[in-house]
């Protein structure tokens, strides 16, 4: 097989190569040459008479230069099969060799640049020592830089991630495919996925030294197979991904894999103690020990004084942005007061009166009532998550809030905003931020997941495949979409919010 440039475009990002013709076009996602040539080979040749042969030669199979994932455009799905003779198996082995060819003759560049003082990004002097940068980027699959923005801000969360890159593998393949790397297809049954294992794989990948992104196919396989409203390559809201990432993780955990429970593992990780799990949807796993604070949500009817009280789990915050604040974009805008993250949790902590449409069932007058209801946090999380609600339906459409909305990289307070803060300690209530999910775009379902995240006191910029070495200034200007706050374990001198 003899490879050939992109010749439409001449683009260098998501190449596919057709296996009937082995010409190179980019993805769908690009500017979509690979699909068009699939679909100029459909039509009818006018000056000749169709034969068999070339009915059957329609340049429908593709395969991913970079993963090696196959593709059919007639059934539109990924396919896992070969050919008698194992030519796509060929032209895998094809394509990793040149990968590999190109390598071997570009380390000797690489080594010269990393031997150059002018190294920038990919060194850092650190104690007067220089360090490699040692972070690991995500290939975009297609519109997936959802995922990998929620995935990298995770693999920040020191508790978080151990515990999950200390899970034992689990063996999901056996007999003839043992120790091969599959090829999936979402044809492909149920049985012998675990979102737990192939989340474990991904953690482990990362913050490896490697320079060349990992791919998360194996992942994002089993999200399409346990989550069947993330299937498909279209843009997805990462707070959505995120949850239920989190809630499917906690399920499998509760409930192990094959019959082997990993809850065990939990018990006896002296770290997370009983007094700190939060129960969601039955027993505690390491998502709701770190993730889990509980709520408690009061409601006054405004007729008969009626106060009912109920405590909810969960494990993270939707905020507003209060209203007044909506039409200011930039930091440096001077048109009124700045919003911050205080505001944010104040609209959300304050009483408010219900309206209309939301009246309370009040047991006492035996109807619906007027009432006001407002928020306390009864016990708050290891890891204190805060989304900001960017996006907002109006009749036809969702809209975004781009307000810009200052927030602390140390020191956030949540003490008076608990139900028992006399109860806390003075350090018990601190946060200090490890990362930031920012959505670049006018809406939902379009524009750019990135992550900022703090690794052994440096911070960096995740934008997929590519990482890069940032500083707090640039971090505390991001129009923040998801923050996540580490409980400050030592005493420090920072300030507070």
């Amino acid at each position: 097989l003899k490879l050939m440039n992109m010749t439409v475009c001449r683009s260098n990002k998501s190449p596919w190569v057709c296996l009937t013709c082995s010409s190179v076009h980019c993805g769908r996602y690009v500017n979509g040459h690979a699909k068009k040539h699939y679909e100029d080979a459909q039509i009818p040749m006018t000056n000749h008479k169709k034969t068999e042969k070339q009915d059957k030669v329609q340049h429908t199979v593709c395969m991913d230069c970079s993963s090696y994932s196959t593709y059919c455009y007639r059934c539109d799905d990924f396919v896992v099969n070969d050919t008698k003779l194992g030519l796509v198996q060929k032209v895998r082995e094809h394509l990793q060799n040149l990968e590999n060819s190109a390598f071997t003759s570009d380390r000797h560049r690489k080594r010269k640049l990393l031997e150059n003082s002018s190294l920038n990004s990919k060194l850092l002097k650190v104690n007067g020592s220089t360090t490699a940068l040692c972070a690991t980027g995500l290939r975009n699959l297609g519109n997936t830089c959802f995922m990998n923005a929620i995935l990298q801000s995770l693999s920040n969360i020191q508790q978080f991630c151990c515990y999950f890159k200390e899970l034992p593998a689990v063996e999901l393949r056996n007999g003839k495919t043992a120790g091969r790397r599959t090829y999936h297809t979402r044809s492909q049954g149920d049985n012998n996925v675990s979102l737990v294992e192939e989340f474990r794989k991904t953690l482990c990948a990362l913050w490896q030294g490697s320079q060349t992104a990992f791919s998360p196919e194996s992942l994002f396989y089993v999200v399409w197979k346990i989550m069947p409203n993330f299937r498909g390559y279209q843009q997805q809201d990462a707070h959505e991904f995120m949850r239920y990432l989190l809630d499917h993780l906690h399920l499998e955990l509760q409930g192990g894999f094959n019959g082997v429970s990993r809850s065990v593992i939990l018990q006896e990780n002296s770290s997370l103690s009983a007094s700190n799990k939060c129960c969601i949807n039955g027993a505690s796993t390491v998502v709701t020990a770190i993730f889990g604070g509980i709520l408690q949500n009061e409601v006054n009817c405004l007729i008969c004084g009626t106060e009912s009280r109920k405590f909810d789990p969960f494990l993270d915050l939707s905020l507003d942005i209060p209203s007044q604040f909506r039409n200011k974009r930039t930091k440096n805008q001077e048109n009124g007061p700045m919003c911050t993250l205080r505001d944010c949790l104040r609209s959300f902590t304050d009483l408010e009166e219900l309206d209309e449409t939301e009246l309370y069932m009040c047991h006492k007058c035996k109807k619906k009532q007027k009432s006001t209801k407002k928020f306390w946090i009864q016990k708050l999380p290891k890891v204190l998550c805060l989304h900001l609600k960017r996006f907002h339906w109006t009749a036809y459409l969702r809209n975004k809030v781009d307000t810009y909305v200052e927030f602390p990289l140390r020191g956030l307070d949540m003490k008076c905003y608990l139900l028992e803060p006399e109860n806390s300690g003075p350090e018990s209530c601190l946060y200090d931020l490890a990362a930031v999910v920012v959505h670049h775009g006018s809406g939902v379902g379009s524009g750019h997941y990135t992550a900022y995240a703090a690794h052994e006191g440096r911070w960096f910029h995740f934008n997929d495949s590519t990482v890069t070495l940032t500083d707090e200034e640039t971090v505390v200007k991001a129009k923040a979409y998801i923050l996540f706050y580490v409980e400050r374990q030592a005493k420090s001198g920072s300030d507070k919010l």
